[in-house]
């Protein structure tokens, strides 16, 4: 990849709360996540194929010609982040990840790994910037971290139950959102967090649900 050192005025940060941009992700990954449950899965897996053939290529291609690069910086301006000037931008790892979990990951797992990264992430990050006091690596704070934790176990209990699951309900949404916090959390060989969030998610969740059972609940 051409590095092209380009620079842009008006670009949020990370340290920056950039609300349009959570707003942003969370409508984009919750869209995903009902195409996920409503659609039949060809179609779903169908128009996520086609999102990545048409996204990726064009971000690495923006890498390598400043002129392209500079028009869809200032076009997207308002949910593009500084760091994002002269590398891949984060939704390039988002729908590589969520690609990735929908091929190997059963149907419940994945839904709530959506969830997880539609809702957890952007409210921990705006936590963290906001009262983050207490870092504990980085940019991540344990207030960040306990947000991600109360967003993901509730997402979790409310998914089972509307899915008329009951057994265990409190003990597996308390134990997802441990797994969900630790997503959000655990950094993964510097790899985007909208790539290693619904991966790792992904991972604990099968764990979780193979333990108590519950696969035979989203076949």
């Amino acid at each position: 990849m051409v590095e092209t050192n380009l620079t842009l005025s008006g670009l949020k940060n990370r340290s920056d709360l950039h609300v349009a941009r959570k707003i942003w992700h969370m409508s984009g990954v919750f869209t995903m996540f009902a195409a996920w449950i409503f659609l039949p899965y060809w179609v779903s897996m169908t128009l996520l194929i086609v999102g990545w053939l048409l996204f990726i290529p064009a971000d690495f291609l923006r890498q390598k010609n400043p002129e392209i690069n500079r028009s869809v910086m200032t076009l997207f301006r308002p949910i593009m982040r500084s760091n994002e000037l002269n590398r891949l931008a984060g939704t390039t790892y988002l729908i590589t990840g969520t690609l990735l979990i929908t091929i190997f990951f059963n149907k419940g797992v994945v839904s709530l790994s959506l969830l997880f990264l539609a809702f957890a992430d952007p409210i921990a990050s705006y936590v963290g910037i906001k009262y983050g006091k207490d870092k504990l690596f980085g940019h991540k704070s344990v207030q960040g971290f306990i947000a991600a934790f109360v967003v993901c176990a509730v997402l979790c209990y409310i998914f089972l139950f509307y899915n008329q699951v009951q057994e265990y309900i409190l003990i597996v949404s308390l134990l997802a959102g441990l797994i969900g916090a630790l997503a959000e959390l655990i950094p993964l060989a510097k790899l985007d967090d909208n790539f290693t969030m619904p991966v790792i998610s992904s991972i604990g969740l099968s764990v979780l649900f193979y333990f108590f059972g519950y696969f035979s609940y989203f076949n």
